[in-house]
C-alpha cells in the first residue's frame, strides 16, 4: 500500500495519522504537561483500585494508567465538577467569624493651646550648608510622652493651596496642639551629625536640627570675607571721580557789616576809580551817616553823603570843593572861583593856619615801630686785620 501518495500526504513524510492516533498523541502531550504541574500524591481525587487501574473519585471514572487520569484532569468534565464542589462546600460551611483585631485604647486629651517655640537660622562655615534649629517648649506635657515630628509634603495638607516649592515640618505632643513650620522644599541631609533631636526632660524642651543639602548645580555661596583693619582704607579704582573741593567763602569786611538778610558778603567791586563793566550795576550806596567799606569809592557822578569825606587819596567829584580842612590832591588846582589854600580871596582876611590832617585809623592794629636811627660814625682810622699764620710743614 502506498502511504506516501495518498490524498493530503506530503512527499518524504509518513502517512496521514488516523483519528485514534491523533487522540493518543494529544493525551500524551496533556500527560506530560500535567506531570509538570500536578503532583498525583497530593491529589485528593486520585485512587488506585485492587485491579491495578486508576479511578477519579470526583467524576467516578476509570483509567488504565496515570497518563489517562492526568489527561482527564485537564478535561472539561473534571474542571466543571471541581467548580461545582467548591460552590457546594462554600454554601454548606458555617460562617466563620473574622479574627478579632487587637484593640488599642485611644487616649483623648483636651487641647490647651500651642507651645512656645524658637527658630534659629544657621550656616556651616566648612560645608556652607544652611540649617535650622527648632526649640519647642512643652512645660505641661503629659508624663511618659515624648514629642514627635515629621516632614509633610504640601499636597498632604488642606489648609493652604499646595505649592511644590514648600514643605511642612510638624511637631506634636499631648495635650498641646500640633504645630507646623513652612520650610523650603529642598532635600534634607540625613547625616546623623546634621539631623538630630534631643528631649530635655528637666526643662521640658524639645530640640531639632536639620540641614539642607548643597545643590551641586546651583551657585555655591561664597565664604565671608575677613574683616580689614581700620587702618587699611580700600582704594576705589572704578566709578566717577570725587567732586572737586569748593574754595572757602570770602572773609567778611573788616568793619563787620554785611547787607541785611544775606549770609555771605557782597562780591568785590571794580578797582578804585574805574567804572563798573557793562551789564553790572554799581553797588548800592550805604544809608546816610554810614561810611562805605574801606577801599570802596562812591559811583561816578555821585557825591558822598553829607558830613563825609571821600576816601583818602581820592579827589572829590568834578564841580565839588574838598571838605573844610582838607587840601586838594597833589597835581590838582582849586576849582575856578576859589583861592588856593593859605591865601584869602580878594577883599577877605587870610584864614588861620591849618593843622595837618590826622592819620587814618589803624583798624585795630598796632602802630608800626619807629624807624631805627643809623649808627654813629666811628672816629679814627681802622687798623687792618692781620691774616692767620700758615700751618707748619709736615715732618
Amino acid at each position: 500500500m502506498d502511504f506516501q501518495h495518498r490524498a493530503g500526504g506530503k512527499t518524504g513524510t509518513g502517512g496521514v495519522a488516523s483519528a485514534s492516533e491523533s487522540n493518543r498523541d494529544r493525551r500524551e502531550r496533556l500527560r506530560q504537561l500535567a506531570l509538570e504541574t500536578i503532583d498525583l500524591n497530593k491529589d485528593p481525587y486520585f485512587m488506585k483500585n485492587h485491579l491495578g487501574s486508576y479511578e477519579c473519585k470526583l467524576c467516578l471514572t476509570l483509567h488504565n494508567n496515570e497518563g489517562s487520569y492526568l489527561a482527564h484532569t485537564q478535561g472539561k468534565k473534571h474542571q466543571s465538577n471541581l467548580a461545582r464542589r467548591a460552590a457546594k462546600e462554600a454554601k454548606d460551611a458555617p460562617a466563620q467569624p473574622a479574627p478579632e483585631r487587637p484593640k488599642v485604647d485611644i487616649r483623648r486629651f483636651v487641647k490647651i493651646g500651642r507651645p512656645g517655640y524658637k527658630v534659629t537660622k544657621q550656616r556651616d562655615p566648612e560645608s556652607m550648608q544652611q540649617s535650622l534649629l527648632f526649640q519647642i517648649d512643652y512645660p505641661e506635657i503629659v508624663e511618659s510622652i515624648q514629642p514627635r515630628y515629621r516632614f509633610m509634603a504640601a499636597y498632604e495638607q488642606r489648609i493652604e493651596p499646595p505649592d511644590r516649592k514648600w514643605q511642612y515640618l510638624l511637631f506634636a505632643a499631648e495635650p498641646y496642639e500640633t504645630i507646623a513650620f513652612k520650610v523650603p522644599s529642598r532635600e534634607v541631609d540625613k547625616d546623623p551629625r546634621k539631623l538630630w533631636t534631643h528631649w530635655n526632660k528637666e526643662t521640658k524642651q524639645f530640640f531639632l536640627q536639620f540641614a539642607f543639602k548643597v545643590d551641586p548645580k546651583g551657585p555655591r555661596p561664597s565664604s565671608p570675607k575677613p574683616l580689614q583693619p581700620p587702618s587699611v582704607v580700600p582704594q576705589i579704582t572704578g566709578g566717577p571721580p570725587p567732586p572737586p573741593r569748593l574754595p572757602p567763602p570770602p572773609m567778611p569786611p573788616p568793619g563787620g557789616m554785611m547787607p541785611f538778610g544775606s549770609r555771605f558778603p557782597p562780591p568785590p567791586g571794580p578797582p578804585v576809580g574805574m567804572p563798573p563793566p557793562p551789564g553790572m550795576q554799581a553797588p548800592p550806596m550805604p544809608p546816610p551817616g554810614i561810611a562805605p567799606p574801606p577801599g570802596m569809592a562812591p559811583p561816578p557822578g555821585m557825591a558822598p553823603p553829607p558830613g563825609m569825606a571821600p576816601p583818602h587819596g581820592m579827589a572829590p567829584p568834578p564841580g565839588m570843593a574838598p571838605p573844610h580842612g582838607m587840601a586838594p590832591p597833589p597835581g590838582m588846582g582849586p576849582p575856578s572861583g576859589m583861592a588856593p589854600p593859605g591865601m584869602a580871596p580878594p577883599g577877605m582876611a587870610p584864614p588861620p593856619p591849618l593843622r595837618p590832617p590826622a592819620p587814618p585809623p589803624s583798624m585795630g592794629m598796632a602802630p608800626p615801630p619807629p624807624p631805627i636811627p643809623p649808627p654813629p660814625p666811628i672816629s679814627g682810622a681802622i687798623a687792618p686785620v692781620a691774616p692767620p699764620p700758615p700751618p707748619p710743614p709736615p715732618s
